[in-house]
């Protein structure tokens, strides 16, 4: 990676037998404005024809550098193959699937060179089908369109508790820089699962990591990311019960063994208590909080946090009634 030099934006496309969208995906990444790009993606021995529409595009475009995994190394292994090749100051990891606004790069970047700033996420749209449709679900806005710059602390916080807060890079801006230190192959747990194969959570410890390491972080309002629904994704074919559990195995890690704040360790207990009561019990027989931690850490639920959680669910209801009575 040759990115510390360099005021450009890496797009980086990790794809598996993406033969019907990846065109799509990549012209999306393309059609950007406001930025210098490269677009590198990493084909991870895909079976169908997707490495011969990754060839065209590359021939027809010289900003569309294209590499492909003699064998499949798994899908961490490919997104950390991705980043191994970019060159720019920025990445934008784009899943294979998903599209981005033409005005992303032009929207997202201006706020990450403030070097206060950890990373520039925007709102994201969910779509089925060929192309996002008006009038679709949108996800992680916080006052409606506006952009909003907040302390990472809130943004950490909102994502312990539920809040609408994404845990896919695919609507993220990082630093290169930040990405290869905190996009981490595997994260230990004493249950055995391999995060290395499933992927169920790696990003979501990116996003964490980096918020970290900064005091703020900016949500632009305004829906510039477009995430595709459909049964060969991760999050769809994961299941919700199971995705659930495995990015609360990865707060959990976080908050032991990263954070240390004991109020907001406290919250996300609370929370994965009553995920364990609608789910059941995880994957890999987590029944209890502590399960979720590492060995000797964590996992306790005071009541004070439940009251807090019970009154905080019963002012959304309170606030969608009065919404509907209006």
């Amino acid at each position: 990676m040759t990115g510390a030099g360099r005021d450009i934006v890496s797009i980086l496309v990790p794809a598996f037998n993406r033969a019907d969208v990846i065109e799509q995906t990549v012209r999306s990444a393309l059609a950007q404005t406001g930025a210098d790009l490269e677009v590198v993606v990493v084909d991870n021995a895909s079976t169908d024809a997707t490495w011969p529409i990754l060839q065209r595009l590359a021939a027809e475009d010289a900003r569309v550098r294209i590499l492909r995994n003699d064998v499949n190394i798994g899908p961490v292994r490919n997104w950390l193959a991705c980043l191994a090749q970019a060159r720019g100051r920025y990445a934008k990891i784009l899943w294979s699937d998903d599209l981005i606004a033409p005005d992303f790069l032009a929207r997202c970047l201006p706020f990450l060179r403030d070097p206060q700033v950890g990373f520039v996420y925007s709102a994201a749209v969910i779509f089925g089908g060929e192309r996002p449709q008006a009038g679709g679900p949108v996800r992680f806005q916080l006052e409606g369109a506006r952009d909003v710059t907040m302390p990472s602390r809130r943004f950490i916080e909102g994502v312990f508790s539920d809040g609408p807060f994404p845990f896919s890079p695919g609507c993220a801006l990082f630093r290169t820089a930040d990405l290869v230190r905190n996009l981490r192959l595997d994260i230990p747990n004493r249950q055995g699962s391999d995060f290395r194969t499933h992927a169920i959570g790696n990003d979501l410890l990116a996003f964490l990591l980096t918020a970290y390491d900064y005091p703020r972080v900016v949500l632009v309002g305004e829906p510039l990311a477009y995430f595709r629904e459909h049964a060969g994704s991760i999050s769809v074919a994961a299941g919700r019960g199971r995705l659930i559990h495995h990015y609360d195995l990865v707060k959990a890690f976080f908050a032991a063994t990263v954070l240390k704040d004991r109020g907001l360790e406290r919250t996300l207990n609370a929370h994965i208590f009553l995920h364990l009561k609608r789910f059941g019990a995880g994957p890999y027989g987590m029944s209890t909080v502590r399960d979720f931690y590492p060995e000797g850490a964590g996992g306790r639920v005071g009541p004070g946090a439940l009251v807090a959680l019970a009154f905080r669910a019963a002012g959304r209801r309170l606030r969608r009634l009065a919404g509907g009575a209006s």
